[in-house]
């Protein structure tokens, strides 16, 4: 197997969506995904996007969001992949958010952490340009020449809102590498992304105190938006996967986090080539405990239909849950890649269907919710086959129906997750930060 069909393969028995390989297996989506194909293109044409992906739990909100982050990649954007969470990542909270952000950041040459190297992209440009205008690299002042270039750009770039800190940092960087002090200069890279852990003696060299605060964490990504740009890329797209997530915390919180969602909505014409994804369920978008609850973000990007039609390029592009059809060919196409002759000989089409009649016992015939589970047994079947010359994928043995999470039955049973908010509540109150 391929280094990324072992990847996928090695996922799926965990029962997670994979990182890459995405589309080898991408069945059904063909619609949905030509849509976030547009908003590549609108970022990639200089505008600030955002798109919301809605869809209940089984739906592929996860898989899709991961391969518009693939696509993004093969397009030479740069992306980051963000899963919210009721522990460390309150939406409010800016400096969380641009935290996440930069731990995740990635591009099609690095694959977590990718600032470092974006930032060198960036300063070879730079230096590469003046030379190209005449400069002498070994003259005494050409760093110098280097330093005040990087600051000019970036000033220009942000239209001089980028925070002096930032500046500070970027250029300390540059000259501590320059003198050989890498550790010095990772402390500062690292103080870039966000933690909150680097010393007092590395801050220093930049004559800075601190961390990086709510109030700014987006100047901060807007520089380092520009920064992408100005290395060679297309641009950033920005996953924040599983809002419904917010959906779980404190009255108080949920209202400022989803303040937090329509301050960068409100703000996304600013940053060009700045395509933001977020994904959630129903519940998140329709009820008075979610964006239903407060009135500009819910004005902004409610979800229409017209009878049975629904315009895939209004702000919520919906996911259809998978069928039995769907779900047949996804295994189709996972057999065909596990490239083992006894698999090809043994698993037929009958093996599958009766699989997934199996998965999906005792839940009305409704496979959409159990997706996740019917590949990690499906990908059992097809260890077993190769490893085991007497196991017999026809008697299904060891193959149970899904166990499905809280939310997956409550799903299944029609029932509401969360107690809804009072329709006289009055929503959250609108706030700025």
């Amino acid at each position: 197997m391929s280094r990324d069909t072992e990847h996928i393969f090695e996922r799926l028995r965990s029962g997670v969506v994979p990182n890459r390989g995405l589309d080898t297996f991408a069945v059904g989506v063909e619609k949905p995904r030509a849509e976030l194909h547009r908003q590549l293109k609108i970022a990639e044409d200089g505008e600030g996007a955002f798109k919301f992906l809605r869809g209940g739990y089984g739906c592929g909100k996860t898989f899709m969001s991961r391969l518009v982050v693939n696509d993004a990649l093969a397009r030479n954007f740069a992306a980051s992949f963000v899963v919210v969470s009721d522990n460390d990542l309150h939406f409010y909270r800016f400096d969380d958010v641009y935290r996440k952000i930069m731990q995740e950041l990635s591009t099609a040459y690095c694959d977590r952490a990718a600032l470092g190297d974006i930032l060198d992209r960036w300063i070879g440009r730079v230096e590469e340009g003046l030379i190209q205008a005449g400069a002498d690299e070994d003259a005494p002042d050409f760093d110098q020449r280097v330093v005040t270039r990087l600051k000019d750009d970036l000033q220009s770039a942000t239209r001089g809102k980028v925070p002096p800190d930032m500046v500070r940092v970027i250029t300390a960087i540059f000259e501590l590498k320059q003198e050989g002090k890498l550790a010095e200069a990772g402390a500062l890279l690292s103080w870039l992304c966000g933690s909150e852990n680097v010393a007092a003696a590395a801050k220093a060299h930049a004559q800075i105190r601190g961390e990086i605060s709510s109030k700014d964490a987006l100047n901060y990504l807007h520089g380092i938006l520009e920064i992408i740009k100005a290395a060679g890329y297309r641009g950033l797209v920005v996953v924040i996967d599983e809002a419904e997530t917010i959906l779980r915390m404190r009255s108080d919180v949920r209202g400022k986090s989803l303040n937090g969602i329509r301050q960068i909505l409100d703000a996304s014409d600013a940053y060009r080539s700045l395509l933001w994804v977020f994904t959630g369920t129903p519940e998140f978008f329709d009820t008075n405990r979610g964006v239903a609850g407060l009135a500009p973000l819910h004005d902004r990007i409610k979800f229409q239909k017209t009878g049975d039609f629904v315009n895939l390029r209004q702000p919520q592009l919906e996911l259809k849950p998978f069928d039995a059809e769907r779900l047949r060919n996804v295994a189709i196409r996972l057999k065909e890649m596990f490239r083992s002759d006894r698999v090809q000989q043994k698993v037929s089409h009958d093996v599958i269907d009766a699989l997934v009649r199996r998965v999906t016992e005792g839940y009305k015939g409704d496979v959409g919710v159990v997706p996740r589970q019917f590949l990690r047994q499906f990908v059992d079947m097809l260890d077993l086959v190769e490893q085991e010359p007497d196991y017999d994928p026809r008697t299904l043995e060891g193959l149970h129906a899904a166990e499905l999470k809280p939310e997956e039955r409550a799903m299944v049973e029609g029932k509401p997750l969360y107690e809804e908010e009072p329709e006289d509540a009055g929503g959250y109150e609108l706030v700025e930060f």
